[in-house]
């Protein structure tokens, strides 16, 4: 698979756990340079119906210590597209669960158009922060 300059990706971060490991080193093995966008507290509220455990702050000071991150931004709204205006990155890594989601296919469409690649990796089954939060209250 071809190497790209930069690269970025995105999430929660919540109870960071090996499968946000998984797709940060899988991401940074792709591109020469990985920027990471966290989800405000009001954005994951509005899409997810939750408020994270971690504070966004917290969240950020983590994500910025993965040896594999270069750049920590604040994702504010969910338009990827939006996000390449400002940082323009040649390709998108994302976990495999939202691949044929409408929104996502509308993302590899307006992609397409601009040329930045979408890059799926397959999903952490085995651990989530859902899951890390059941065995908690167990």
């Amino acid at each position: 698979m071809k190497k790209y300059n930069i690269g970025y990706t995105t999430g929660v971060f919540d109870l960071f756990h090996v499968g946000h490991l998984n797709i940060l080193k899988k991401s940074k093995e792709l591109c020469n340079y990985l920027i990471v966008g966290v989800s405000t507290d009001e954005l994951v509220q509005s899409y997810k119906r939750k408020i994270p455990v971690i504070s966004l702050e917290d969240r950020i000071k983590i994500v910025e210590s993965i040896k594999y991150v270069d750049e920590v931004v604040v994702q504010k709204t969910m338009d990827k597209l939006n996000s390449w205006e400002h940082l323009k990155f040649e390709v998108m890594f994302h976990g495999d669960d939202w691949k044929d989601s409408p929104m996502w296919k509308e993302y590899e469409g307006g992609f397409n158009k601009i040329g930045v690649d979408l890059v799926y990796f397959p999903y952490t089954k085995k651990t989530s922060t859902t899951i890390l939060k059941q065995k908690i209250i167990i």
